[in-house]
């Protein structure tokens, strides 16, 4: 009886075909550096691919995944697509302590990964691109480096629509139109085109703390309150 072809499986295929093209293609001035090349096969890395996310080799292995995964994109015009993928998984790590452990166990299998983060994504509802990279990490074990490879792949897209990112903290969630309102003033005062990252923190009882780059301004309560602690201590 003959068997069809497994679709899924072929795709899967095809797909770290072209992530590996794609990765040889963006690794080259790093591969001197001595950090592990996500084109080599994992196993012999495996038991070292903990102690690399915590070295400086971190951030050059989750800018080469970063660049690769934003040239696949960028050839199958799905740069926004991913974007949005890349900030709902932002926002998930942000606000469940699970996931951080998730992706940085050293206990877990990577079958154990790749199935939680596969179930993940499908309730997430993220693109068939970024459910293929998702997978290839749990594959890689390189999961632990999806921070830094969400924020790499942000950068570079933010730099090629000669974007500015602002990370605005706010205490709580803004509306579409506040957003918009906060997305105007940044973008008169910066005098370019703004990408705004939205974090939420009720620590700071109200306000925005607002960082472009180097700056920043804090107009919280919070630090209003602190400010007004500090001037009465002062006074007494």
């Amino acid at each position: 009886m003959l068997r069809r072809p497994n679709r899924c499986a072929k795709s899967r295929r095809a797909f770290r075909a072209r992530w590996r093209a794609a990765v040889v293609k963006t690794a080259g001035k790093a591969r001197h550096s001595g950090i592990p090349d996500p084109t080599l096969s994992s196993q012999g890395n495996e038991d070292s691919s903990h102690v690399a996310a915590e070295a400086k080799g971190v951030s050059g292995l989750a800018d080469r995944y970063a660049a690769a995964l934003f040239e696949l994109a960028d050839e199958r015009k799905e740069l926004d697509a991913v974007a949005n993928d890349l900030r709902s998984l932002r926002a998930m790590l942000r606000d469940s302590a699970d996931l951080r452990r998730l992706i940085r166990s050293p206990v877990l299998s990577r079958d154990e990964q790749g199935k939680a983060i596969a179930s993940l994504a499908q309730a997430a509802q993220v693109s068939p691109l970024s459910r293929n990279f998702l997978g290839l990490l749990a594959q890689n074990r390189r999961l632990f480096a999806l921070p830094e490879m969400i924020e790499g792949y942000l950068r570079r897209l933010a730099t090629a629509r000669g974007e500015v990112t602002a990370h605005v903290t706010s205490a709580q969630e803004l509306s579409p139109q506040q957003r918009e309102a906060v997305n105007e003033q940044l973008r008169k005062a910066v005098g370019r085109k703004v990408a705004v990252d939205v974090a939420i923190d009720p620590g700071l009882l109200g306000g925005l703390v607002v960082r472009v780059g180097s700056r920043m301004v804090d107009a919280s309560i919070r630090s209003k309150l602190n400010r007004l602690q500090l001037a009465m201590k002062g006074a007494q």
